[in-house]
């Protein structure tokens, strides 16, 4: 293997792990984003909030037909 192929290769490694890099702390802001909202909601003591949090879709629509 040549020097110049060589050196391209070690680059695009070098790029994929600081892609890789960057996805990893997006992920991980993300997870904490979400964490903490769960704390707060967790620490709420309004159940019809966390009722809502869980199940978004239910109450939403009421079927006035009878």
């Amino acid at each position: 293997m040549d020097i110049a192929l060589m050196s391209m290769v070690l680059s695009q490694g070098q790029v994929q792990q600081q892609a890789s890099m960057s996805v990893m702390k997006m992920a991980m802001g993300d997870a904490k984003h979400q964490g903490d909202a769960l704390q707060k909601l967790m620490s709420t003591s309004d159940a019809s909030v966390i009722q809502r949090a869980a199940q978004p879709h239910l109450g939403g629509n009421i079927d006035l037909k009878g």
